[in-house]
């Protein structure tokens, strides 16, 4: 058994998400889930199958995202997992769509920080131990911090 790690680091402006499915129809139900959720979302979708040819299946209305998808999947080349990459639109805006496609198993993270995926591999295939999303806390958020993050919120649309 190896473990080790994937870095990945979206593009500014890009959110990405990174999760476990179940079947090759999870391209086409993952595509209508991100479609209709947000209206303008510009996304590329990438699923590592895991039996028969096992290739990486990918969709997406946005060429860039969709090759940026297909790369990162081969990247990991780990069962059944999917790489989403959107812009126009937030995870917030998307996430519960995705869990509710019922080949989606698990949703290991939903950012646009850099990530590290880390990984098993043994001689049958390779497997997501889990996601380090970001960097270490660094502190804890003080008056100022609390005012700049309800600014932030607000500024952005998501609180009155």
């Amino acid at each position: 058994m190896k473990f080790g790690t994937v870095k990945i680091i979206p593009p500014d402006g890009v959110n990405m998400m990174i999760g476990q499915s179940h079947f090759i129809k999870s391209v086409e139900d993952i595509y209508e889930a991100l479609v209709n959720s947000v209206p303008m979302i510009k996304f590329g979708l990438a699923f590592c199958e895991s039996s028969g040819k096992c290739l990486i299946r990918h969709e997406g209305n946005d060429d860039e995202l969709r090759k940026l998808a297909s790369e990162t999947a081969f990247k990991l080349s780990s069962g059944h997992a999917f790489v989403v990459f959107i812009k126009n639109s937030y995870p917030i805006n998307v996430l519960n769509r995705i869990k509710e496609v019922p080949e989606v198993c698990n949703v290991y993270c939903a950012t646009a920080n850099p990530v590290e995926v880390v990984l098993v591999e043994t001689d049958q295939g390779r497997g997501i131990i889990g996601v380090i999303d970001g960097f270490k806390s660094k502190g804890i958020e003080g008056d100022e911090e609390i005012k700049e993050r309800k600014e932030f919120l607000r500024k952005i649309g998501y609180k009155l």
